[in-house]
């Protein structure tokens, strides 16, 4: 990994593209561990809503699978797409926007990325192979890596495109992931994402593998406006709703790097959902943006459900708004957003040199 303030992407004009803009690609990752999934039939409903989730958005987009070349087969068994690619990169889980890489584009619209230093969520899960997939792949497409030394997760973070991000301290501000002080952790995301002011919320610390990705409770529509996902009021008992709350009302009462006040649009939790497992992640804003469409999770509760549904297509006019049911997904931790990683349209990959000592892809 390389050292703390050994690179700046943000100062040579990176920084990463609202995922609402045009995609190159999506990337994804192929769950094969069983030492994550503990039995089969766990590992192999996982496996068939990543499929359903990669068929769907090849509808949109190309769709590359990583997965150690040894698996392409038992994975064509699975999708149903001819026009998904399967690239040899070894995984072992399924979280691509935590392992992979931060893509991040020039004013030249020139393609970099950088590497956030995936750490299994602080040494919860076996990484051997996860841990290695954003170099790898960016080795692979022979794409640039900057390292700002900061350890954590793109799900942890959402960027506005402009100059905002906003985080849960637990994410970050955690041992587990960093040691450094707020001001230098702070710093080193914004010089990753090439953004200017961050916004932080609490959070909750060691109730779940992420510490409580924000991806999953609130995010940025467009600059200036975020879609948040809250219980209808607080329940003492729950740390979740509570911190939710407590991230709103600091959205509430923010500005964004411009000085903006943010419009918050708000969508209901879903109340009675198919699975009975106790940490299901039930998460409408856990979306993913292609190209033309909103890939969302529906969970059985109607109401919710086209509640979700309008509220995604008053937000994005002229997109499809897709809902599939990946309930075994939120039952693993997470949705469709931590499965996927967008590469965004670039007119090609940078090819600057810059004499910091810092370790180039090849």
């Amino acid at each position: 990994m390389a050292a703390s303030g050994m690179s700046n992407p943000m100062a040579l004009g990176f920084r990463q593209p609202e995922e609402a803009d045009p995609h190159e690609r999506t990337f994804m990752q192929w769950p094969n561990a069983l030492e994550v999934y503990k039995n089969r039939d766990d590992l192999e409903a996982v496996q068939e809503k990543i499929a359903l989730i990669a068929d769907t958005i090849a509808r949109y987009e190309p769709v590359v699978m990583l997965a150690d070349a040894g698996l392409h087969d038992e994975i064509g068994y699975w999708l149903s797409s001819k026009d998904i690619e399967l690239w040899d990169v070894a995984t072992e889980d399924l979280w691509c926007r935590d392992a992979g890489p931060l893509f991040l584009l020039n004013g030249r619209d020139e393609l970099a990325a950088a590497n956030l230093n995936f750490n299994g969520w602080g040494q919860k899960q076996k990484h051997d192979r996860d841990g290695r997939v954003a170099q790898t792949l960016l080795e692979k497409m022979g794409v640039h890596e900057f390292n700002t030394g900061v350890v954590g997760e793109p799900g942890g973070i959402e960027f506005d495109g402009e100059g905002t991000l906003i985080a849960h301290e637990s994410s970050w501000l955690n041992p587990n992931r960093n040691s450094a002080s707020r001001d230098v952790v702070t710093r080193q995301l914004k010089l990753a994402y090439g953004a200017q002011k961050l916004i932080w919320a609490k959070g909750v610390y060691g109730q779940d593998i992420t510490d409580y990705h924000i991806d999953a409770l609130a995010r940025f529509v467009e600059p200036g406006v975020i879609l948040i996902q809250l219980p209808d009021e607080i329940d003492p008992a729950d740390p979740w709703s509570a911190a939710a709350w407590n991230t709103y009302r600091i959205l509430k009462d923010a500005v964004d790097h411009a000085g903006r006040k943010f419009e918050i649009v708000v969508i209901p939790e879903p109340l009675q959902v198919r699975s009975a497992y106790p940490d299901f992640v039930a998460s409408y804003v856990n979306y993913y943006l292609c190209n033309g469409a909103v890939i969302a999770a529906e969970f059985g509760d109607d109401k919710a459900d086209a509640i979700a549904a309008k509220t995604l297509g008053e937000l994005y006019p002229g997109r499809e708004i897709v809902l599939l049911n990946v309930d075994a997904i939120g039952e693993a931790g997470g949705g469709i957003h931590c499965a996927t990683q967008q590469q965004p349209a670039s007119a090609g990959i940078w090819t600057g040199t810059i004499n910091t000592g810092i370790r180039r892809a090849r």
